[in-house]
């Protein structure tokens, strides 16, 4: 068997996912929707993934093709993982870097499994987009020492968008609390954690958080050098100011 997660680039409903599929979802895991039928499992995340199980790569390409979404297409973030199924496996799974060995087909794992990696996908795409604001900082860094002003509104809009950023991060992956389910269920949330560590999720995670805290001081130390240079030309032109009346008044005497 084969998943495969994939980033939305524009939202698509259940309802829409099972009209085309035909395939009835119903409440998952952590806000998510889980549906199945005789060839396909479906997982929609409520951060904008999608994560198919299949038993051949071409069956998730069909139904990803049904749903007109394609992914070559550049904005795109994969990732996919060989799932095997082995009665005879001593433990309920084992998991190495190339495949995932269940024991036994279950919705729940499914689940778990679909999440972690869908995780992985989304922080993949917040690390992508990290990458685009850190080489944006460092521009506006640039412009600093150069003589060319930078609005002020321009860098606020900047902040909004770190800001957003970090919130959605947080509040969108769930990777800072343990989904709800997993209290429950000792060896769901053994899956999990197996899982969460291959893919390094909470490495990753605060390595990007990092990132971003990074950004938003270069963000404050911009601000600051903006304010400074914003009094220094305020101040000279109170003193032109100044000249400019003592010139006058020294006229004025000599008139």
């Amino acid at each position: 068997m084969n998943l495969l997660a994939l980033s939305l680039n524009r939202s698509i409903t259940k309802a829409k996912i099972a009209n085309l599929l035909d395939i009835k979802l119903n409440r998952g895991i952590e806000n998510g929707y889980y549906g199945y039928n005789e060839k396909l499992h479906i997982v929609l995340v409520p951060f904008g993934v999608l994560a198919i199980i299949a038993d051949d790569k071409k069956t998730i390409l069909k139904a990803l093709e049904t749903l007109n979404i394609f992914i070559k297409d550049e904005d795109n973030v994969t990732q996919d993982y060989a799932i095997r199924i082995d009665d005879n496996l001593s433990t309920s799974f084992f998991i190495t870097n190339e495949e995932i060995v269940l024991k036994e087909i279950s919705a729940l794992n499914f689940n778990v499994i679909a999440l972690a990696v869908a995780q992985s996908v989304g922080l993949e795409k917040y690390e992508k987009k990290l990458d685009i604001l850190f080489a944006k900082s460092r521009d506006i860094i640039e412009l600093t020492h150069k003589f060319i002003s930078i609005s002020r509104g321009h860098i606020m809009k900047f902040a909004k968008h770190l800001v957003l950023t970090r919130h959605d991060m947080v509040g969108n992956l769930l990777l800072l609390d343990k989904p709800n389910i997993l209290w429950d269920n000792e060896e769901a949330e053994h899956l999990y954690n197996s899982l969460a560590k291959i893919l390094e999720l909470h490495d990753r995670h605060e390595v990007a958080l990092s990132k971003l805290s990074q950004i938003q001081e270069d963000v404050v130390l911009v601000m600051d050098i903006i304010n400074h240079k914003r009094s220094e030309f305020l101040e000279w032109i109170i003193i032109i100011l100044i000249f400019i009346e003592i010139v006058m008044g020294i006229f004025q005497m000599l008139k």
